[in-house]
């Protein structure tokens, strides 16, 4: 390599140089038919030997860009053959049966394409996903690890990605669009995310500039597969929090297959961590299935169930929340009277079928329905007491012995929602033998919704009744003149909304790869388009339609070192969906546009060896231009918008993520990112949106110890620097704007594993029927950090002030888990 290249990669990706040979590797662990490892295997490739350890485990390198061929050989076991074309420095990971009775397979032929390093996709194991703890473990819990995605509540599994909010994300499981419930406001309301991890085969995440085949939102694309079994299998999961069961069915003419999850969670352990002491009495349950029969080798079909009941049962007793300094120590004591009453039904149905026209071609019918009904009812009255305190080790209402304000606050809700999503989309995929292919799809949406919006809100401070800040009224001025204004209450939103909304949408995708000198050079070209129209009871709205064009492009160069650059972007649109077209004030605007965002992300993806082990750093940069932007503010992970279009932002931005074996047969990684997002609302200047998440550091980290390798430690961090998301309820941002603390947590988890792939097990042993058997401890929020999601503003009657009270997430919990797989 020239000294210009060099000069080029340096500023690029502003790291060290890393030397490494020209060579792929190929690992894994060799299991027999009973699934014990087989050690003493002699794996050969080109004259190079090498043999399976105790543990069943080899790795061998083998030359890279070109078709090679490795032996399995052993003395009591027939031999396998296995053909791989691999790239420089790529690591292939091939787990082999090996037996001496059955046929055995000819020869496996492995040919990388590089599709998801080139399309920026970052794919997430999903054994990781079972084994990193955190509150809310998933895939989701993974995801916040990841450079450019953002959250600072541990109780939910909401997201928010370069400078988008939680709405702004696509969510597939098995090409099928899955959608959260509309009401929650709170993380402790969510319960259970969408996903069911027991049935998880494949995780892939784009962060930004992703291609036209995904959906029209402005952010990321979660695309989820369900695994196909191939033979009976069950798994369980019960810890403090919760339990979970899966089984994978097949039957014997292996045409039927199915696997079907159920899974229960209680947050009692999490909320009772809370400042707040509450009755608590929450049910999250759910049943997923995903069945699939081969009618032929051409026609396939499947289906893809859930049924979730969320029940929120909340009855605050007290609260005492200490803050202030240390020379002036304060304490807010509460006393509540009512309760929280919240109920979240979802039924959902995807039919999927997949039939072969040709060898090069494939067609799709895909139809699903979603069916929500959802039930927000409260009735809570909160009296406070705000003083200084004379022992700063309590917050008791008894110890605050200089009162500087008193008052109460009431608020009411009865808010429901029924909505019914219908799909049916066809696609299609036709490819050609030099390497191109052609994708392109048509979809229905209909979304048919009933909306009943009744929530107020009356606040007393001291004897006098607070107005609402938005509309003028008479000065209280009590006790020194009468009041003679009307009582009104803080808030107030009143609305019912039976709306529909009709969608037509579609995509054409053209994909190709070839050569550009001695380089590899992929390019994905495609447009989107949607039209839509929002009519109801009342309100009849104009037909809106936008198109939407997208491109990415990547080069490998032929360079010693592995790495690949990328460049995508184009036109972004997100269509409305009915939380959007929804104001402040519960009514709906039909005529709400879609909002546009011209995206660019620049990409490097470098592979290399370090201590001979693999790693790979990843560095993005990216830039957002949004026009007719739909002004939100969030209230913990509720979001409510203005739904006017009448703003501008941007976001801005770099991510980077080093990833590899730090520990011997472990992935771990390290994230950092930085972000800039602000927006200009009716021109009145620029300042930071709601999600403005400048600096993200987190760190996935797994080991085991070495002198008792089952026994093994799993390490989840994250620090997010505050949010501006602590001003006051209807505070004009232009005036006055406050950022929440930095958010600081790690989780910590440690299991025995008694069985795993690597286990020798006795005929004998009661173990011998587990293929994996594990007992854990986890820690979460090891360092008991307090973060803030919200501040409570109370008022100072004698130096007219208002203080930010912290409403702080869960502390330090201790769990208990085990996880077992026959």
């Amino acid at each position: 390599m020239n000294n210009s290249k060099l000069i080029f990669v340096f500023l690029f990706l502003c790291i060290g140089y890393f030397s490494f040979a020209q060579n792929a590797h190929v690992k894994g662990v060799i299991l027999d038919n009973e699934n014990r490892p087989v050690a003493d295997v002699n794996i050969a490739c080109l004259g190079i030997v090498t043999q399976s350890n105790s543990d069943g485990f080899f790795e061998i390198d083998v030359p890279s860009n070109k078709k090679v061929s490795l032996i399995f050989t052993h003395i009591s076991l027939k031999m396998m053959s296995l053909s791989v074309s691999l790239k420089s420095n790529e690591v292939f990971i091939f787990n082999p049966r090996m037996n001496n009775s059955e046929e055995q397979m000819g020869e496996v032929f492995v040919s990388s394409k590089n599709r998801k390093r080139v399309q920026g996709i970052v794919t997430v194991d999903a054994a990781t996903i079972k084994k990193i703890p955190g509150a809310n473990a998933g895939i989701e819990n993974i995801l916040k690890t990841l450079p450019g995605v953002n959250s600072n509540n541990e109780l939910s599994t909401q997201y928010a990605v370069r400078g988008g909010n939680y709405d702004e994300n696509l969510v597939y499981v098995n090409e099928v669009e899955v959608y959260r419930p509309f009401l929650i406001r709170s993380g402790q309301q969510e319960g259970l995310s969408f996903t069911n991890t027991d049935l998880v085969q494949n995780v892939d995440f784009s962060a930004g500039g992703f291609q036209a085949k995904f959906g029209d939102k402005l952010s990321s694309v979660l695309d989820i597969t369900y695994r196909k079994p191939t033979e009976f299998g069950a798994a369980f999961e019960a810890s403090l929090l919760g339990g979970s069961a899966a089984v994978d069915l097949v039957s014997k003419n292996k045409k039927w297959s199915a696997v079907t999850g159920v899974r229960y969670r209680n947050n009692s352990l999490l909320v009772n961590s809370q400042d707040t002491e509450t009755n608590y009495t929450p049910t999250f349950a759910d049943v997923q299935t995903n069945i699939n029969y081969d009618i032929s080798e051409k026609w396939q079909i499947s289906f893809l169930g859930n049924v979730s009941q969320n029940k929120y049962l909340y009855q605050p007793l007290t609260r005492q929340t200490k803050f202030g300094t240390i020379d002036q120590p304060m304490a807010l004591a509460v006393y509540y009277e009512g309760q929280e009453k919240d109920k979240y039904d979802t039924y959902f149905g995807a039919l999927k079928t997949t039939y072969k026209v040709s060898p090069d071609f494939t067609l799709k019918l895909i139809g699903s329905l979603f069916h929500t009904t959802e039930q927000e009812h409260f009735d809570i009255l909160a009296q406070y007491r705000l003083g200084n305190v004379n022992d700063e080790e309590s917050t008791t209402a008894d110890n605050i012995d200089f009162t500087r304000g008193i008052g109460s606050q009431l608020n009411h809700a009865r808010n429901d929602l029924d909505a019914l999503i219908a799909n049916i989309e066809i696609k299609g995929i036709k490819e050609w033998k030099n390497d191109s292919q052609l994708e392109f799809a048509l979809k229905y949406t209909r979304e048919s919704i009933r909306d009943r919006v009744v929530e107020w809100e009356a606040i007393d401070s001291a004897g006098f009744s607070i107005n609402p800040p938005i509309v003028i009224l008479p000065t209280n001025t009590q006790p020194y003149q009468p009041y003679t204004g009307p009582l009104l209450p803080y808030q107030d939103v009143r609305a019912t909304n039976y709306n529909t909304i009709n969608r037509f949408s579609g995509y054409t995708q053209f994909n190709k790869k070839t050569e550009l000198g001695s380089s590899q050079v992929w390019y994905h070209l495609g447009a989107r388009f949607q039209s839509w129209n929002v009519s109801g009871a009342t309100v009849e709205g104009k037909d809106q339609i936008v198109v939407s064009p997208r491109a990415q492009f990547a080069i490998q160069p032929d360079w010693d070192m592995d790495m690949v650059f990328r460049i995508s972007g184009g036109l972004y649109h997100q269509p409305p969906f009915y939380r959007e077209l929804r104001d402040l004030d519960g009514v709906v605007n039909p005529n709400v546009k879609a909002q546009e965002s011209v995206h660019i992300v620049l990409g490097n993806d470098y592979n290399f060896k370090m201590w001979n082990r693999p790693f790979k750093w990843v560095t993005e940069i990216y830039y957002k231009s949004l026009s007719d932007v739909n002004v939100y503010s969030i209230d913990n992970v509720r979001i409510r918008y203005v739904a006017n279009n009448n703003a501008k932002a941007y976001a801005q931005g770099v991510d980077f993520r080093l990833n590899g074996e730090f520990v011997p047969g472990t992935e771990s990684w390290v994230s950092f990112g930085y972000l800039k997002t602000e927006e200009n609302y009716e021109n009145k200047g620029y300042i930071a949106r709601p999600t403005d998440q400048r600096l993200k550091f987190a760190m996935l980290f797994q080991d085991y110890m070495p002198n008792i390798p089952s026994v093994k430690l799993y390490l989840n961090l994250v620090y997010n620097t505050g949010l501006p998301g602590g001003a006051p309820a209807y505070s004009d941002p232009y005036v006055y704007q406050n950022r929440l603390n930095d958010y600081r947590r790690v989780d910590v988890g440690f299991a025995k594993v008694f069985v795993d792939s690597s286990t020798k097990i006795a005929k004998t042993n009661w173990l011998k029927n587990f293929k994996e058997l594990s007992v854990g401890l986890e820690i979460f929020n090891l360092f008991n950090n307090q973060n803030a999601i919200t501040n409570t503003w109370v008022r100072d009657v004698y130096s007219k002030n208002e203080y930010a009270i912290p409403n702080y997430m869960t502390s330090r919990v201790f769990n208990v888990k085990i996880n077992a797989r026959l």
